[in-house]
Order: structure tokens, then C-alpha cells, then sequence
């Protein structure tokens, strides 16, 4: 089922979201639910505060980036067959250079903003089948994890841009909030309380 996707300025967006166990409530069902309103909206990333259920709760699925010519083999093979669930990740490490790529987010439609982040993570977390996994990320792998872990913190990409920018991009933000955006996809706008 196609859940509608949280727009920007609803406070479940800024909440830092609490670990579930195995028992969680129908998370198998959320879980197809989150993967089936990703990949309608043109995803590569979902978190589950996106859909309103603030649980650290987010996966990635970057096939989409790997046909990306201006990547390397290496990094085409790496995105193509990157499908992933995690489950109560924690930050373990962040390091290396810093590098800047224009990021978007299914929460914020039309708004684009280049985005500095670094280069190589590492990360714990729990896969599908509740088995703890340690694991190490970097390029745009690191970048697209990074992006969805920040959702699970209640932080958003625009956090990291400058006061300036952000300053810029009140207006748009604020609309955005309002309902007054077009997206492709189902959403849900806080001063609206419904949704379109």
C-alpha cells in the first residue's frame, strides 16, 4: 500500500525516533509499505518518520544512481544491487574528506540544495531479520545513508545549509508546508491536516 509521505514542517520530521524490537507491530506490512511508496515517488531512500511512524526505521535501495555514467565500474556495480533495510542504526563513525553533492527529499519537493558531507561512515544496525550488522560505507552509498540516518534524528538535508541559504529558502519551506507544491506522489502537508 502507498503511504502518504510527511511533508515538511510536521514535528514527527524533527523527532528523534525510539528503537523497536522484533515484536514491533505489523512491521513487515510498514516495511512493504515503505518500499512500494519509494520507489512510486522515484526514491533511492525512506525513513520511517517520512511516512509518520517515528521508529528508526530506514532503507535504502541506490539501482536508480547506478546508471550514472560519470561513475565509475566499481561504484556502478556498488549502487546497482544496494538494497537494504536498517533497522535501529547508530553512527559509529564519520570521516575522511568532506564533498559536496546536490541532494533533494521526497519531505521537501522542488527544493535542491548541494549538500557537504563526508565521505566514509560506518554504521551499526540491525537487518531485516533483527541480525545485528556492523558495516562501513563510503562515496555516494555513505551520502544516501547519511541522508535517511539524519531522518531518524529528526534532522533535515536543509539543516546543513547555510543560515544564509536557509534564510533564502524560508519562503519556499513554508509553502512547501502550506501545501502549496506539486509532487507526483501522495502526501501529507501539517497545516493542511489532510491529504493530496
Amino acid at each position: 500500500m502507498i503511504l502518504p509521505i510527511v511533508a515538511y514542517g510536521d514535528p514527527v520530521l524533527r523527532k528523534k525516533c525510539t528503537d523497536i524490537d522484533a515484536g514491533y507491530p505489523g512491521l513487515q506490512e510498514l516495511i512493504a509499505n515503505m518500499w512500494e511508496t519509494m520507489y512510486q515517488a522515484n526514491g533511492v531512500g525512506l525513513a520511517a518518520p517520512q511516512v509518520g511512524v517515528p521508529i528508526r526505521l530506514f532503507l535504502v535501495d541506490t539501482g536508480p544512481f547506478a546508471e550514472d555514467e560519470e561513475l565509475s565500474p566499481e561504484e556502478q556495480a556498488q549502487l546497482k544491487d544496494f538494497k537494504k533495510v536498517f533497522i535501529n542504526a547508530r553512527m559509529e563513525e564519520q570521516r575522511g574528506e568532506k564533498w559536496a553533492f546536490n541532494e533533494g527529499c521526497l519531505s521537501i519537493p522542488d527544493i535542491r540544495e548541494d549538500v557537504s558531507r563526508q565521505d566514509t561512515i560506518s554504521l551499526s544496525y540491525l537487518d531485516e531479520g533483527f541480525n545485528p550488522c556492523k558495516a562501513t560505507f563510503d562515496g555516494l552509498l555513505a551520502r544516501v545513508i547519511q541522508h535517511e540516518y539524519d531522518h531518524i534524528e529528526g534532522i533535515l538535508f536543509t539543516d546543513h545549509l547555510s543560515p544564509l541559504k536557509r534564510r533564502l529558502l524560508k519562503g519556499k519551506l513554508g509553502n512547501i508546508s502550506k501545501g502549496k507544491v506539486q509532487a507526483d506522489y501522495k502526501m501529507r502537508f501539517p497545516e493542511l491536516k489532510r491529504v493530496r
